[in-house]
């Protein structure tokens, strides 16, 4: 055992941590924006936006936004049975490419004012040389789960506790918006296992075509995820049970994210498709992370919708992504920052000396 394992005892003790966001709050935060100089609720889901960030931190004052994207990322074993369009070596490849600042998250990540944290999970190779990466590595990619259980259930406890932990460090340290991702071939296959698991609908309902797999890959996609899940019938009622025979190192990674968040009373914005199948594990454990979660954009892989609606999360946008890496929550963070300025900065009624609505008859 490491300082970074987690017991299932210490896990208990931070989700019976996890509380409510501040309804009070909530309710002044909606009076203010109902006083300012506009018709009630006319900026729509921006003021929605306000309101539920608010109320997460708790504070009817916005403060200044400060957002860090973490991205992920993780090998999965399941690819050598042919169900990714690329090979494995990619993700050691586009890690590197996160490092240098070449990558789509990096560009939108600047854009959108966030500081980028990126994290080695279980790449199957070895990045230690490269500065600006963290190296939690937990080993080098889980194993087949077509073949056995995808980690150990201490493999799967300490993901998690890396990911709250380091979500505990941001918080610790200003950050208070959090936004995830992830880079891992063959991790669409390891979340549509997980999906299906968490919301019983079949295997082709979620299964999509990932980094772009032909037909015959695909029917070899789902065929594989089938087969897995009957061999080792992950238990719907145990999150963790779910994340150890399908899951990967990453998925785990963003899960503890999640709820270190959400101990902290900080936003989590998700990405797409894995952090949806990440967040899933997340409320299994503790229903209450569900408040601290919200949606930025839906994907086109066919079982984001699906995860979404579980969930009860409505997508902020719909822009027919399916990069992952962070990049649609950073497009979110961007709508948030809008919503608190507004939030902050528009005038009321009788600041600007503006006649409200006439009483109604």
């Amino acid at each position: 055992m490491t300082d970074r394992d987690m017991s299932e005892s210490a896990m208990a003790s931070v989700l019976s941590a996890l509380e409510l966001p501040n309804e009070d709050v909530r309710t002044r935060a909606q009076a203010r924006l109902d006083s300012l100089t506009k018709p009630v609720g006319s900026l729509g889901r921006l003021e929605e936006l306000a309101v539920h960030y608010l109320g997460i931190i708790g504070k009817a004052a916005a403060p200044r936004l400060d957002p860090v994207v973490f991205t992920l990322a993780a090998d999965h074993g399941v690819t050598a049975e042919g169900v990714s369009a690329y090979p494995q070596s990619v993700t050691a490849q586009m890690v590197k490419n996160f490092v240098h600042g070449g990558a789509g998250v990096n560009v939108l990540a600047r854009h959108a004012g966030a500081s980028l944290c990126l994290v080695d999970m279980g790449v199957a190779a070895d990045l230690s040389e490269h500065a600006g990466l963290l190296n939690h590595k937990i080993a080098f990619g889980t194993r087949n789960f077509l073949r056995e259980p995808a980690m150990s259930r201490e493999q799967a406890l300490q993901s998690i506790q890396i990911g709250t932990d380091l979500a505990k460090a941001a918080c610790a340290d200003g950050k208070n918006l959090l936004a995830v991702g992830e880079m891992g071939i063959g991790n669409t296959t390891a979340s549509a296992a997980i999906v299906s698991v968490l919301t019983g609908q079949r295997v082709e309902q979620v299964t999509g075509r990932g980094t772009g797999v032909d037909d015959q890959h695909l029917k070899q996609k789902m065929s594989v995820i089938e087969q897995a899940l009957a061999l080792h019938q992950p238990s719907p009622s145990d999150g963790l049970d779910v994340l150890t025979k399908v899951g990967g190192f990453e998925i785990g990674g963003m899960v503890g994210l999640m709820l270190g968040a959400a101990a902290c009373h900080v936003p989590v914005v998700l990405d797409g498709f894995i952090t949806g199948a990440s967040a899933l594990i997340a409320v299994a454990l503790e229903p209450k992370c569900r408040e601290y979660l919200m949606a930025s954009h839906v994907s086109q892989e066919p079982g984001h919708r699906i995860v979404l609606d579980h969930l009860g999360l409505a997508p902020l946008l719909d822009l027919r992504m399916r990069l992952g890496e962070g990049t649609g929550a950073c497009l979110a963070v961007t709508l948030i920052h809008a919503a608190l300025r507004l939030y902050s900065e528009m005038a009321t009624f009788e600041e600007a000396r503006v006649d409200g609505a006439l009483p109604s008859s």
